[in-house]
């Protein structure tokens, strides 16, 4: 499949998921707000799969590691950046948002963390469909992007 059908296939399943919040909520952050959740569930989702063969959870299957690799990739592609507007952190809207303000504060450093992040996920989709160890020790970087602007940038979930 090419990367523009499944560029398609993502932002069309990222609209679809946020129409429904965007319609029952009224502010100008909202639709913002539900469309960076929905590309974070699409990125979960994805990791998920490559994970569970990476931890022996799932079975490994070239195709499928490639396939969720190469999804990841094309996230990594679109342009996010209007999901992302001055104002949208948990300082602003509370519990709509685990976003703390620091993102926008020290943009240059989360702009650098996601260059850092896309290179993993490049460097992922390289490796996905050429066996589990090339999958295994080309993951844990990807995480570690992950991680890089969940720790800092992102509040923890609330018990």
């Amino acid at each position: 499949m090419g990367i523009m059908k499944i560029l398609k296939k993502l932002l069309i399943a990222m609209v679809m998921a946020a129409v429904p919040l965007a319609a029952v909520q009224a502010g100008p952050m909202d639709k913002p707000v539900a469309a960076r959740k929905a590309d974070m569930k699409l990125r979960a989702f994805y990791m998920g799969q490559l994970g569970g063969m990476a931890k022996g959870k799932i079975a490994y299957d070239a195709k499928v590691a490639q396939g969720a690799a190469n999804s990841l990739l094309a996230l990594t592609k679109l342009d996010g950046s209007k999901m992302w507007p001055m104002g949208s952190g948990n300082d602003k809207l509370g519990d709509m948002t685990r976003a703390k303000p620091e993102i926008w504060s020290t943009y240059p450093e989360v702009a650098g963390k996601g260059k850092a992040y896309k290179m993993a996920v490049e460097n992922l989709a390289k490796a996905a469909g050429s066996g589990l160890d090339a999958l295994k020790g080309a993951i844990g970087p990807v995480g570690k992007g992950c991680g890089g602007c969940h720790k800092p940038f992102r509040e923890k979930k609330k018990k």
